[in-house]
């Protein structure tokens, strides 16, 4: 039996996605980091990002390096929703930590809350290995043309 067309279409779309940041690129903090683009629509995205490397003096990751994730993951959302000839740049971004990883990875899921013509905001939940949630991200961005 085959799948429905929406199915196939939202897989193509996570296709797409990943093909279109790879080629705008994450900019070169990310890529310090070691952010990972794992899916990537409209809808929603995913990336990942080691813990060592990006922690404070004790240990833990530090709380920046979630925010950058976070920062990451809804700009670049924020402009493949905007289109080719328009341009997302961020106006305001909030975090709240809640827990602290210490070893592995981290996995920020974005999730828009608001697509418009001229604003966006994106949600971004960044958990342990464990799926336990370490902070929570709120990005707005304001799309303007380029």
């Amino acid at each position: 039996m085959s799948e429905p067309a929406s199915v196939d279409a939202s897989a193509a779309e996570r296709s797409e996605g990943l093909e279109w940041a790879a080629q705008r690129g994450m900019g070169a903090l990310a890529e310090k980091m070691g952010l990972r683009f794992t899916e990537f629509s409209v809808d929603r995205c995913v990336a990942t990002m080691p813990v060592e490397g990006n922690t404070q003096p004790v240990g833990l990751m530090h709380g920046g390096a979630y925010v950058v994730l976070g920062e990451s993951l809804g700009s670049m959302a924020a402009n493949l929703h905007a289109g080719e000839h328009r341009l997302a740049v961020g106006v305001d971004i909030n975090a709240t930590h809640t827990r602290s990883a210490t070893s592995g990875v981290v996995t920020g899921v974005c999730t828009p809350v608001h697509l418009g013509r001229s604003i966006t905001v994106h949600e971004i939940v960044v958990s342990d290995d464990q799926g336990r949630r370490c902070s929570t991200i709120r990005i707005t961005n304001m799309i303007k043309d380029r």
